[in-house]
């Protein structure tokens, strides 16, 4: 069974909707954020702190790949996973990719950035990631779907997900 792969901004959501989605789909959830801080024994913030950023996406690319050869798992990545092609490449090999889009001005009216290395000491650069990533969010997705954040709103989104879900893997997942 092929996988899904939630790509998006740092708090669109992922991790809340790949839980959800994980119940509904009755699907294992991988979080490579999670996996990263469980394999190297830090948070995500210490790791940017004593080691940096660039460290860090070595991290993440080895969880990407890990997470990528696994077969019908829900795979909740980073925001920037998707700054290396091959990330994305071993993702999508076995993988549907589907963005959560979230406006900037949502995330910071309801996500802390505290745990946010990239942007938690400066929430205008949430802005200019959102415009960078874009693209790159749009290239790998099979499909984008709006997060907005309410309730009905997100049982929207699921519904979207599980739709295109099925649709990509052509089974009733």
């Amino acid at each position: 069974m092929k996988n899904l792969v939630l790509i998006g901004l740092s708090g669109c959501g992922k991790s809340t909707i790949g839980r959800r989605l994980s119940r509904l789909l009755r699907m294992p959830l991988l979080d490579t954020d999670a996996m990263i801080a469980e394999a190297v024994g830090r948070s995500i913030p210490e790791i940017f702190a004593e080691r940096g950023e660039a460290f860090f996406r070595d991290l993440e690319s080895a969880a990407c790949l890990a997470a990528s050869e696994l077969e019908g798992v829900i795979i909740s990545t980073g925001g920037g996973a998707i700054l290396r092609d091959a990330n994305m490449e071993a993702l999508a090999r076995n993988g549907m990719v589907v963005f959560l889009n979230r406006h900037p001005a949502r995330i910071l009216r309801s996500a802390s950035l505290a745990d946010r290395p990239l942007v938690q000491d400066d929430r205008e650069k949430l802005f200019r990631l959102y415009a960078e990533r874009l693209p790159l969010y749009r290239r790998w997705a099979d499909a984008a779907v709006p997060n907005h954040g309410t309730r009905r709103r997100m049982a929207r989104c699921l519904r979207r997900i599980v739709k295109h879900f099925r649709q990509h893997t052509g089974k009733d997942a």
